[in-house]
């Protein structure tokens, strides 16, 4: 007996795992169409022989790509170590030599992506020392991402992958040249333009996170970007400085108004802090829709914290702040010490209910609900900037 579409699909989504999804295909033409849209709607793969598999059978069968939504690719080197956990019991510890980390089958990757026509998100994690100069294999991809999450080398393929890219909304991306590789220190030649984007390229981004700076002051002018995270690419006060005045004039140069600013640096301080957190201040155009801003070492002395409270209060919409405190000493660890603080903030932003606090590499969230702070372990604060 022939079943509705609705009634078919509300059976595989209460079945309680993929090997019962599976099971189902079998079962009768309606249960299979059902049943393989949600197994291959959102894929997950690693560096090993199951993954040549799935791309081989994605590759031979545009049918089941078609059906792929979403699809993460994970290399790291956890992934590598798992399988010998129990049968490399007589390794010998005295030996440094580790073994060389799996390669991804590339190839067979190229192949799967080509027939994945209907891809919207797509998320590339290379972290297990292996290369990343594999942009290539988008060579032959016709789809139209919505998010991008890229470990791939910044290469002619990958901006010649991003300049057909229209419907792109969000991206992640590890590196950036600002010029090629036969380019050398003597040369002032600008960048070429092989790696440039072009002036309509990815036109619809909104969210950028890159670990350089020259990244977001190449694509942010132009393109309605209201989310940015990067990081100083320069260590010298004088360079840096240098560098944050042309981020920012380059931010303000998006056609949008900016709601999220976060910003790393590789050695926090209160002077420069302050300085930045004064310099976005003096820009109007750029503090008027500001919901999220980080990240900045919070002053110990309470007169200069004072004087920080003061130049926040010029940001009318701000809603969450993340601050630096690994030089406190005694560190605000304690839930109580952190909801002191974040109630301080309070007296003088009331606009903010997030507030991220830094300390070392753990992160604290407090949260203000009717007008009562407490740290909330329930949110992520990696997303907490992506915040619409």
């Amino acid at each position: 007996m022939e079943l509705t579409l609705e009634a078919y699909r509300n059976i595989v989504k209460n079945v309680g795992n993929r090997a019962d999804i599976a099971t189902l295909c079998g079962v009768s033409r309606g249960f299979r169409r059902v049943a393989e849209r949600a197994l291959y709607n959102t894929l997950f793969m690693r560096n090993d022989g199951e993954t040549t598999i799935l791309c081989n059978t994605l590759a031979n069968s545009p049918r089941l790509a078609a059906h792929v939504d979403a699809l993460t690719i994970l290399l790291s080197e956890e992934d590598d170590d798992s399988d010998s956990e129990d049968k490399d019991e007589d390794f010998d510890e005295s030996d440094d030599e580790k073994p060389a980390p799996i390669e991804m089958d590339w190839r067979s990757v190229a192949r799967a992506l080509e027939k994945t026509v209907y891809l919207r998100y797509l998320n590339i994690h290379i972290n297990n020392g292996t290369t990343s100069a594999v942009s290539w294999t988008l060579e032959h991809a016709t789809f139209q991402l919505r998010r991008f999450h890229c470990d791939f080398d910044w290469d002619r393929d990958l901006v010649r992958f991003l300049d057909s890219q229209t419907k792109l909304e969000d991206l992640y991306i590890q590196d950036y040249k600002e010029s090629d590789e036969s380019s050398t220190p003597t040369t002032s030649e600008p960048l070429p333009q092989s790696l440039r984007l072009g002036p309509s390229s990815v036109s619809e981004l909104s969210t950028l996170e890159c670990t350089f700076s020259e990244a977001a002051m190449a694509l942010v002018p132009g393109r309605p970007i209201t989310h940015l995270k990067t990081c100083f690419s320069q260590t010298k006060a004088d360079a840096k400085k240098d560098e944050m005045n042309k981020l920012l004039s380059r931010i303000g140069a998006s056609t949008r108004p900016f709601r999220s600013l976060d910003i790393a640096d590789s050695s926090y301080t209160e002077s420069f802090s302050m300085e930045m957190l004064s310099a976005i201040a003096d820009r109007r155009a750029l503090v008027r829709e500001l919901r999220h801003l980080g990240t900045f070492v919070l002053p110990i002395d309470g007169r200069e914290r004072l004087q920080f409270y003061g130049l926040l209060m010029r940001f009318p919409q701000i809603r969450s702040v993340e601050f630096e405190v690994s030089e406190w000493q005694p560190p605000p660890s304690s839930p109580a010490a952190l909801r002191a603080l974040a109630s301080e903030l309070r007296l003088y932003n009331p606009s903010i209910t997030k507030v991220v606090f830094v300390h070392d590499f753990d992160r604290s969230v407090v949260t203000a609900v009717d007008g009562i702070c407490r740290v909330d372990p329930e949110i992520s604060t990696d997303l907490l900037w992506r915040e619409k």
